[in-house]
């Protein structure tokens, strides 16, 4: 079954909102196994549209559109959809009734044209809108199904996944389940390397890496008649990938962060962490206080920019400044440790670096980034080199800290 994916917004094509919804949508449905060979922006204009949808509907099953669903004149999604799909509007009373409660519980004034989100194709499916009020829309044809969504994600995201997402698997002949194994410590096309003997060779089950910022992820998916027979076929696949990456997996759940990973560890072998900041300027403390319940464990976090703060705050001796610089490893390991003695904690995680775009020197270059692990006596020292602007190079300094403080955990508790 094929998919094909229409995202309606001017303010897309402008470059004024980024589309997070088309990145989103693609990986949903690769998970219920639908195949996408079109996707598609079209801006807020009802001829250009209506060309692209039936286009669309010549060549793909299932046509999900998002955004232009709202009360305004240039909220057309519905209306040519419609149209494309020979459908008359019509009111729907429990979506008039949950709009003007939505709005009055909110104390918003009511307009008329807020009662145009309340006009559906008659004959369609209404999918209500529990955090906005424009509802979504599933119309079906015998070889087409146009299923409309709201544009702002987080109304989309939960109707997707409370309303969509069980509508279109079961229009597939077998259930499709799938299972996400995270990785960190290891680059995208090392993991690759290591799994494409299965990559080659997989049918059902298969398997496909994704990645992140300082991560990689590790989809399983298969296809099967129940969804207990599917989870026993990716089962023997993930088993493999354990024995190949043993330690570097960090969790096997979907929902599960880095941070969070790392705060499991922190809270079952009752450790305490503080972190030392240079260039990341709080961003690692930032990602550990992400995680509920942390601060059983997180004692205090130190941004120290200068190198009058390392000094003060770090017990970074002026001398080791003075000889290797702040970027250094010397002075990470200094700041480590005297951040743990400072914050009396069990580790310190510090880190330095040059995030650019300028300071950087031949044998300092921008990205470049030394960071410690203090753990109870010992200490883990990396040196990275990153490439992108200063944004990225902080946020993969941040991923592979978080990296670096969960080796030295499993170090210490082995």
């Amino acid at each position: 079954m094929t998919v094909e994916l229409v995202c309606v917004g001017t303010e897309l094509l402008l470059g004024n909102i980024v589309n997070t919804n088309a990145a989103y949508m693609a990986e949903k449905c690769a998970m219920l196994g639908l195949s996408m060979y079109y996707q598609s922006v079209v801006g807020d204009n009802p001829g250009r549209l209506e060309e692209l949808l039936k286009t669309a509907k010549n060549r793909s099953d299932v046509i999900i559109l998002c955004g232009g669903l709202g009360p305004t004149q240039d909220d057309l999604t519905k209306e040519t959809a419609a149209k494309v799909m020979k459908k008359t509007l019509v009111e729907d009373t429990r979506a008039r009734q949950e709009i003007e409660a939505f709005l009055t519980k909110r104390g918003r004034k009511i307009t008329e044209n807020n009662w145009k989100q309340a006009l559906v194709p008659e004959g369609s499916i209404v999918l209500y809108n529990s955090n906005g009020t424009a509802p979504g829309i599933i119309m079906e044809e015998e070889n087409t199904r146009m299923i409309l969504l709201p544009g702002p994600p987080n109304e989309l995201i939960p109707m997707f996944e409370e309303q969509v997402y069980p509508y279109l698997n079961k229009l597939q002949p077998e259930i499709i389940c799938s299972k996400m194994v995270k990785l960190c410590g290891i680059g995208e096309s090392t993991a690759e390397t290591e799994i494409l003997d299965l990559i080659e060779q997989q049918e059902n089950p298969t398997v496909a890496p994704y990645a992140k910022t300082g991560e990689v992820h590790l989809r399983l998916t298969a296809r099967a008649e129940t969804k207990e027979k599917a989870f026993s076929m990716i089962e023997p696949l993930e088993q493999e990938l354990r024995k190949r990456f043993g330690s570097m997996i960090y969790t096997d759940k979907e929902d599960v962060t880095l941070e969070m990973a790392v705060a499991k560890l922190l809270s079952e072998h009752h450790l305490t962490v503080t972190t030392a900041e240079s260039c990341t300027g709080g961003l690692l403390a930032g990602r550990l206080v992400n995680v509920p319940g942390i601060s059983e464990n997180l004692k205090e976090g130190y941004i120290t920019y200068s190198n009058e703060a390392k000094e003060k705050l770090l017990g970074v001796s002026h001398e080791t400044l003075e000889k290797y610089g702040a970027v250094s490893e010397e002075t990470v390991l200094e700041m480590a440790k005297g951040g743990a003695k400072a914050a009396n904690a069990d580790i310190c995680v510090s880190i330095s670096g040059i995030a650019g775009p300028d300071g950087g020197t031949s044998e300092k270059p921008v990205g470049l980034v030394y960071m410690c692990c203090y753990c109870k006596g010992k200490t883990y020292t990396e040196r990275n080199i990153y490439t992108g602007n200063r944004s990225k190079v902080r946020e993969y300094a941040v991923a592979s800290a978080l990296t670096l403080l969960r080796k030295a955990i499993l170090k210490e508790v082995e």
